[in-house]
């Protein structure tokens, strides 16, 4: 059987890349790391490195233990949490990780609710996007994930395997335009109809879903610049640098009195996903907190 503390340390050198980053990370002795690698390696039957100067590279074995040991490590880090949550029959801490729209909209609506019905409980929250979100679930950093895809966006059903999945909401989405520009104003315009406008895009999984809802418009977007600042999305608007495809979250905080927006004919839209693992939602301030963010969702 492998030790759970020399893969921790194995995992941490094939990070850092040396012993001695390893060491100042794990905040131990050069020596000690050395000690616990070799005795890895006598376990494992063979060597996990070869020094190339001042670094290490991996070896076969090593790269397949690299990729393996650090999958069996999140799946006992999360076990423990889920274990240790329902052996207390309960838990006083929901750590929730949202993306960043889903923070300043949902996750605040969810909270008010909860902070009226379950005073005792509390949140801590993280902001991070998916797929890096469901690993934080994964390692058990997190309890609740809540995560958005788009229209025809594939799932990766490896990331997450054996999680919980409750549906939120399903968004259309909307063009986002400065004050005065020759589209606002109408009820709805076709997608084609801002062919030659100058866009501002979004986050990389943003970004693909409006050059898909563009081509199916029948063109390709002039992208000029792209973020994953919705505050910042919103600023480039308004200084008429160009037009955004947004969720309509977004349109919950609007920051700018010169920005307006307009509902697109399209069929793209975002939908927006909670996820957790199955024996959480067993425990009464895991069911609450979901029951809260459906509610959130509705109102939203």
């Amino acid at each position: 059987m492998l030790d759970t503390r020399q893969l921790e340390v194995f995992a941490t050198v094939a990070r850092t890349g040396s012993f001695s980053a390893a060491a100042r990370e794990l905040h131990c002795t050069q020596p000690a790391i050395s000690q616990q690698m070799r005795a890895l390696e006598r376990q494992v039957g063979g060597p996990l490195f070869v020094r190339t100067g001042r670094g290490l590279n991996l070896t076969e074995a090593g790269r397949i233990l690299a990729e393996r040991g650090t999958e069996l490590l999140d799946q006992l880090a999360a076990t423990h949490q889920q274990i240790s949550a329902i052996a207390a029959h309960d838990i006083g801490t929901i750590r929730i990780c949202a993306f960043p729209s889903a923070n300043v909209s949902l996750v605040p609506f969810a909270a008010a609710i909860l902070s009226k019905e379950r005073p005792q409980l509390r949140l801590e929250l993280v902001e991070e996007e998916p797929p890096d979100s469901f690993a934080l679930l994964r390692r058990g950093t997190v309890d609740v994930v809540i995560s958005f895809s788009y229209r025809g966006e594939p799932l990766d059903d490896a990331a997450v395997a054996g999680m919980l999945r409750v549906p939120l909401m399903r968004e259309p989405l909307a063009l986002l335009l400065p004050t005065g520009h020759r589209l606002a104003g109408r009820g709805k315009v076709s997608l084609a109809e801002a062919a030659e406008e100058r866009w501002i895009a979004g986050c990389p999984r943003c970004q693909r879903a409006l050059q898909q809802a563009c081509a199916e418009a029948g063109f390709t977007p002039d992208v000029t610049c792209s973020t994953d600042d919705n505050l910042a999305i919103q600023s480039l608007v308004t200084a008429g640098l160009g037009v955004a495809l947004v969720p309509r979250l977004l349109l919950s905080f609007l920051q700018h009195p010169g920005l307006t927006t307009v509902e697109v004919e399209s069929e793209a839209e975002r939908e927006t996903a909670l996820y957790t693992w199955p024996d959480l939602i067993r425990l009464p301030l895991m069911r609450a907190t979901v029951d809260a963010m459906v509610s959130a969702a509705a109102r939203a």
